[in-house]
């Protein structure tokens, strides 16, 4: 199943990749929720490959939401396109998340950057890699030096608690960043790249693939109360593990002081 999972997320990202900068159809879904034809056309081509192989199993996508039967317990967690807003303006950093559930537990995930000629995979109890090599989390064992990312919601105007945290933060940490893809600032935190990331209001198709990653790569992954994360929780924190509780400490100081 992993090895279906890797090709068919190259075979979505190639299909972005080649409709990065034409014309597109463009809808909203909410107010700042962007949805483009292809963003539709890569979750149609990944679906209909998953009730081709595996019927039995069932499906949770961002675009057509619970698809397929529930009795075999696996469940494929799927963003067909995780960074519409970056791929609608032209902005080459987007990616494919496909992800695998059973029984509500994620074990495995492969998350495809077309334009960056990157795939990365992993599979519980086997490792995390980025093109076959193995990835692991980074050392950073200092705040203040650690290169954070997070994302906002749609509504951050109507989200103090969110600006909070993040301005707590930026003067804990040595800079953060915003790429506007939480399935890839998962991958890069597993990367080494990052060193943490944190993020609220998020759903299970953002998540599930880069949970895997973080794990199998050394890191830890919690909800803001510092519970083992699932894929029905909204808010996130993943970091290289040595950061993880200061991080929450941060964060809970940041989100009862008053907007």
């Amino acid at each position: 199943m992993l090895d279906f999972a890797k090709d068919l997320a190259q075979q979505a990202g190639q299909l972005l990749k080649d409709g990065l900068g034409r014309a597109r159809d463009i809808r909203f879904k909410g107010e700042a929720d962007l949805v483009t034809e292809m963003d539709l056309a890569s979750e149609n081509l990944i679906t209909r490959a998953i009730q081709t192989n595996f019927p039995s199993h069932a499906i949770l996508a961002e675009e057509s939401g619970s698809l397929g039967p529930t009795e075999s317990g696996y469940r494929w967690v799927i963003d067909p396109l995780d960074g519409t807003v970056n791929y609608a303006h032209g902005v080459p950093l987007f990616c494919v998340s496909i992800g695998l559930e059973k029984d509500g537990i994620p074990l495995l995930g492969v998350i495809c950057a077309p334009t960056l000629g990157e795939t990365y995979w992993a599979e519980r109890g086997a490792g995390a890699f980025l093109n076959g090599t193995p990835l692991h989390v980074s050392s950073q064992k200092r705040l203040d030096q650690a290169l954070l990312v997070t994302g906002f919601p749609h509504e951050l105007g109507r989200a103090p608690e969110t600006l909070n945290v993040f301005g707590a933060f930026v003067d804990a940490s040595q800079a953060v960043r915003r790429l506007g893809s939480s399935a890839l600032d998962l991958a890069w935190v597993a990367a080494g790249r990052f060193d943490a990331f944190w993020e609220p209001r998020l759903m299970p198709w953002d998540v599930c693939a880069g949970i895997v990653l973080v794990e199998e790569a050394g890191g830890r992954v919690s909800n803001f109360e510092s519970k083992p994360f699932t894929t029905d929780d909204k808010r996130i924190i993943a970091s290289n593990g040595h950061l993880h509780d200061p991080l929450l400490h941060v964060m809970t100081q940041a989100r009862l002081a008053k907007p």
